[in-house]
């Protein structure tokens, strides 16, 4: 997700975003050695749920026979706070601001997080809501990332994603993996790099290497420039109200120097048993919605120290302006902002994210 000009093809049946990348780049307790074979049953890494999202959560503490046992829990993640580097009409809130105001926090009942813009305020058109963006204190350099939710944020104006963003965009490469906006009824997944080294996106050799279909095919990106070389999935229940009629899912990436980047989303019924066990094969998943090959991008050059960013902001350089106005949505993006009601629904309710090697 960055800046970035407007992009439309026609013959898709949904807005298409040129980028939803971001500027700013500023564990669960089980970990494991980084030598899973490729194709081979992966290992949990790090789990991130419920509490693990917040700073300064409570003491955890252990009874034994003779002593006390106190256990302080680490910081998984962290709240960005401010404007919106790519113009969104929101004010990202801390992490006491956001719990203060009912826009972050855990359900009781099944220990999901929620995350969620305000819905409540008197906003003036054109004004600017309360957000959340949350960034993970950890980095990556491959492996097998999930995203499991049972509902994304939906109505006009919104621009929901999950995403990962190396430093000093765009030389440290952005991979997004869930993103969209308005009324945009399929997930855009997107690629962007900015080094010399050549990262294209085509099918080779004329196979079928994934399901959905290619947006743009030079992923090199810049501020002005950053359309990347998306792929839309086909999938209706990929995205929006059809992901929310399904009860949600599962959004599946495996970062492989070796072979490329894949991504997968499976309904909530039709996410693979070996996943639900927490041993997961993706060899076994069959054909992904996007793939990204090594024989065309240098992975290991374009994509390093990633952190996973969860985040949702209204209107700005892509969900607002041309986009909008194609949209079907009513009236402009601005006015929409006014309209507390519209952003009833406009909240992440997130199972787990999970980082396998």
């Amino acid at each position: 997700m960055h800046s970035f000009s407007k992009l439309f093809l026609a013959a898709l049946p949904f807005t298409v975003m040129v980028d939803g990348g971001r500027y700013w780049y500023s564990h669960h307790r089980r970990t494991v050695a980084r030598s899973q074979p490729v194709g081979k049953t992966y290992m949990i890494e790090d789990l991130y749920q419920g509490e693990d999202f917040f700073k300064d959560v409570p003491p955890i503490y252990f009874q034994s026979v003779s002593w006390l046992i106190v256990f302080y829990p680490s910081s998984d993640w962290t709240f960005e706070v401010g404007a919106d580097p790519t113009g969104g009409n929101v004010i990202y809130q801390s992490q006491s601001d956001a719990q203060s105001k009912g826009l972050a926090y855990v359900n009781p009942c099944d220990n999901s997080l929620v995350l969620a813009v305000d819905s409540t305020s008197t906003v003036a058109a054109g004004g600017k809501r309360a957000s959340v963006r949350i960034i993970s204190e950890k980095s990556y350099d491959g492996g097998l990332f999930i995203f499991d939710a049972s509902f994304m944020p939906v109505g006009c104006s919104t621009w929901p994603s999950f995403w990962t963003v190396g430093p000093n965009w765009p030389m440290g490469g952005e991979i997004d993996i869930v993103e969209g906006v308005n009324n945009q009824a399929l997930n855009q997944m997107t690629l962007h790099t900015g080094t010399n080294q050549t990262c294209i996106n085509e099918q080779i050799n004329g196979t079928q290497q994934f399901t959905g279909q290619i947006l743009g095919t030079n992923c090199h990106s810049a501020k002005h420039a950053d359309s990347g070389c998306g792929i839309v999935d086909t999938d209706t229940r990929s995205f929006a109200y059809g992901f929310n009629n399904a009860e949600g899912g599962v959004f599946a990436l495996l970062w492989d120097d070796s072979t490329g980047m894949s991504m997968w989303h499976f309904a909530r019924v039709n996410i693979p048993a070996d996943l639900i066990a927490q041993k997961p094969q993706p060899s076994t998943w069959g054909t992904p919605a996007g793939f990204w090959s090594s024989q065309n991008c240098d992975m290991t050059t374009n994509f390093y120290d990633q952190k996973m960013i969860i985040d949702t902001t209204i209107c700005g350089e892509w969900a607002g302006g041309s986009a909008y106005a194609r949209s079907g949505c009513p009236g402009t993006c601005s006015d929409m902002v006014a309209n507390a009601t519209n952003y009833v629904d406009a909240k992440w309710v997130i199972n787990y994210v999970a980082v396998y090697q």
